[in-house]
């Protein structure tokens, strides 16, 4: 019996390779390849992007900019629509900025600090009135409340927009299709590149601040809410549908409810990326914080930039503490609504008794100098830390070592590989971990690139862009995997992550100059601690949401502390996995622009340089080319779920 099937496997063999998934893949790219590599070889011999395919945009893009300009005041599109948009926006902003200026510092600390007793505890109640009087002992008052009064209308209105698209992709698979490239778009396009064409239409001033804000923070609740409709429990789901209700009830009672852990950390997202977005909204009017810290910078004063940009990261922290102690509490009976009028009546009290006193700016002699300190300190690092460290060497020998070692062979890597190449490569990617969809995505992507003149530039953000989400999924995972395995680290790295997630690029970016110097090293840096927090809290989040049952499971056969994170945690948390991998190549290609004013070059050079030209082809040309770059990475990374035939996949 042994001799006539022992012949019989050796023959199926072969034909059971060829049947294989990625191998038949591979194999009809590499029969395309040979069939296609040398026509483009023929005609349009060298390694970069043929000249004869570039399509030059920039008269096109110059009419745009001049027909926006000389409508702009008589066109019913500005007139009717646009208009009433703007009067809108600015009529909420100053209406919550007047309301928070009535009240007075007294009593928008005591609010605060009540509504945080009334949604948790007292221990959060101090912490708010802590930080709401730091910002007041830091002289910076009266800019707190005109960012709080910003960041609270365009969080509103992301959090409404975002959940609205999210709710849409979490219930259809066809407009989660739909949806994604625009959120990719949304969340990619580099603010500095669409700053141009939203002051062309609205002006310079707070609704274009709160336009751009939305449509940068919207994205991660979109994201969230979908990725959280799409885990709720089947068997949940399944066992309300099977008491008859509609599809209206399942969705408000089940879905929604299951979803909440999703939906607050969406909610947080995109309270500390509208925050992120306050300095870079200064520069077209936005005012507030931001604005102080702009102005700080551009006289090289990290001492002032730093005492605006710490009630940045105060308020970020009290809103991310407030609204999840409430949405922990939802479903919970709490304490009784009695409790609400206790803490409006001392609210309202404090606040008359402050206007009574006078109470309603903050006192001048009450404010700290930390500027100066603060700036000693910055020269002495830099002083001692740049260079001449004894064994380990100053952080100039780390950014030059890491310049030479990783970034210039990575560029030059890719600047000498052929483009067609370039174009397989993708192709081979995507294809490998999607469907002939995802793969044509990502080269049309990648074309377009080629397409718009950006070729070699677009390579050398590509080869920053790839060694800074690289840094940043090696310690986002490791620390992502601790804070999910021990409450304590979790707490500890919490404010941590707030701060390297709300602190403006900008108030930072100096120090990382002063110790990295000028280039593409510090750029990469500035990349991977803005990615970072992201990339941590979402691990660690699909970490703690793996099934209990399944912990358990695991545990009672044995397994020990590394096998359940290996063999049951990870699997388990792998949407979650691929969403954090997913936030890490945005977060990174957002602060492209950032790595642009310090040397980084390439993409972010050229949008920097549109937007202070006022050249509206080079910025958005610029800006495209890293909308495509992240989309084509978006599909490189993110698998798609294909279709099972009969004969498998």
């Amino acid at each position: 019996m042994a001799t006539i099937t022992a012949p019989t496997s050796s023959k199926a063999a072969p034909p059971g390779i060829l049947t294989h998934t990625a191998v038949r893949k591979l194999l009809i790219l590499a029969l395309a390849a040979a069939i296609l590599a040398p026509i483009a070889v023929t005609q349009w011999p060298g390694t970069t992007w043929p000249t004869p395919l570039t399509v030059d945009v920039s008269e096109p893009l110059g009419r745009a900019s001049d027909w926006i300009i000389d409508n702009r005041d008589s066109h019913p599109l500005f007139l009717y629509f646009f208009g009433h948009v703007s009067n809108i926006v600015v009529i909420a902003v100053r209406a919550v900025y007047l309301a928070l200026l009535a009240v007075g510092w007294a009593g928008v600390t005591a609010i605060g600090a009540l509504v945080a007793w009334r949604v948790a505890d007292v221990k959060l109640a101090l912490g708010t009135a802590a930080a709401f009087l730091a910002c007041g002992l830091l002289g910076m008052w009266v800019p707190t409340m005109q960012t709080l009064a910003l960041m609270v209308v365009a969080v509103l209105a992301s959090v409404a927009v975002g959940a609205l698209l999210g709710l849409a992709a979490g219930l259809s698979d066809r407009m989660d299709r739909v949806l994604r490239p625009v959120l990719d778009t949304m969340q990619v396009l580099p603010a500095f590149a669409y700053l141009l064409p939203v002051v062309l239409v609205f002006g310079i001033g707070v609704p274009a601040a709160v336009l751009a804000t939305v449509v940068y923070a919207a994205p991660p609740m979109a994201r969230l809410t979908s990725l959280g409709l799409r885990g709720a429990d089947k068997e949940v789901l399944e066992a309300v549908e099977s008491l008859g209700t509609t599809s209206r009830q399942r969705l408000l009672t089940a879905r929604i409810p299951l979803a909440r852990k999703e939906l607050l950390l969406g909610v947080n997202q995109t309270i500390m990326m509208a925050l992120s977005m306050a300095v870079i909204a200064s520069v077209i009017g936005a005012g507030g914080l931001g604005d102080r810290v702009y102005q700080a910078l551009a006289s090289v004063d990290v001492g002032a930039a730093l005492a605006a940009g710490i009630p940045i990261v105060l308020l970020a922290v009290v809103l991310d503490r407030v609204t999840g102690a409430a949405g922990e509490r939802l479903g919970e009976s709490g304490k009784s609504p009695v409790t609400w009028l206790y803490a409006l009546v001392v609210a309202a009290a404090v606040a008359l008794a402050g206007r009574l006193a006078g109470f309603l700016d903050w006192p001048d002699g009450w404010e700290l100098n930390i500027a100066e300190p603060v700036n000693r300190a910055v020269d002495w690092m830099t002083a001692h830390l740049y260079s001449g460290v004894p064994v380990v060497g100053g952080t100039a020998d780390w950014a030059a070592h890491f310049t030479s070692w990783v970034l210039n062979p990575l560029r030059d890597g890719l600047q000498w590989l052929p483009w067609w190449s370039v174009l397989l490569i993708v192709a081979a990617l995507a294809w490998l971990i999607g469907t002939w969809r995802t793969a044509l995505t990502a080269v049309l992507a990648m074309a377009a690139i080629g397409v718009l003149g950006v070729w070699k530039p677009s390579l050398d953000t590509l080869s920053q862009v790839l060694a800074a989400v690289a840094v940043t999924l090696v310690i986002g995972f490791a620390t992502g995997v601790a804070a999910a395995r021990s409450d304590r680290f979790e707490r500890l790295l919490r404010p941590v992550l707030d701060v390297f997630q709300t602190m403006p690029q900008f108030v930072y970016l100096i120090p990382v100059v002063a110790l990295f110097g000028v280039g593409r090293a510090p750029a990469v840096a500035a990349a991977v601690v803005y990615a970072l927090p992201a990339v941590v809290r979402i691990t660690a989040q699909g970490l703690r949401q793996v099934d209990p049952a399944a912990m358990e499971s695991a545990r009672s056969l044995g397994a020990t502390s590394g096998q359940q994170l290996r063999q049951v945690q990870l699997p388990l948390a792998r949407p979650a996995l691929l969403l954090a991998v997913n936030q890490g190549v945005v977060l990174v290609l957002a602060v492209v622009i950032i790595g642009g004013l310090v040397g980084g070059g390439a993409l972010g050079y050229q949008v920097v340089f549109g937007l202070a030209q006022g050249d509206l082809a080079t910025g958005l040309v610029a800006g495209a080319a890293i909308v495509c770059l992240g989309l084509m990475l978006d599909r490189v990374t993110q698998p798609t779920e294909r279709r099972t035939t009969k004969k498998g996949a």
